[in-house]
């Protein structure tokens, strides 16, 4: 299923229910920020390989599931309600990351600026 049908379905739910009334985009950034913090919560006080663990394992499999669902979910009702195209958001969001990030400067470092390398320096 494509992102345009996802939303669809997500606005059809949403709709039946009566819940537009509380979807302002600032309720909808704010809940959507909840869900990642329940997200971050089945990591808290675990380490690397436990969190992988939990991963691979059915029932943390699917609290890990549902929490990212619940993420996406909103992160839909937010464009939509934005009327922000995700698809063409993601695809600008790379090539801007593309030009900051350059390969030869950023291959294997999480620095959040890479420094120019010396031979490119001015």
């Amino acid at each position: 299923m494509n992102l345009p049908a996802l939303t669809a379905r997500v606005i059809e739910f949403r709709d039946q229910r009566n819940w537009a009334q509380f979807h302002s985009l600032r309720n909808l950034i704010v809940s959507l920020n909840l869900e990642a913090s329940e997200l971050l919560e089945l990591t808290q006080w675990k380490s690397d390989a436990e969190v992988a663990a939990l991963a691979a394992s059915g029932e943390g499999r699917e609290a890990l599931r549902d929490e990212c669902a619940d993420v996406l979910i909103y992160l839909l009702l937010i464009a939509e309600n934005a009327d922000i195209d995700l698809d063409d958001a993601a695809r600008a969001k790379l090539l801007k990351n593309a030009a900051r990030y350059p390969v030869d400067r950023s291959y294997g470092s999480s620095q959040k600026q890479p420094p120019a390398r010396e031979d490119q320096a001015g």
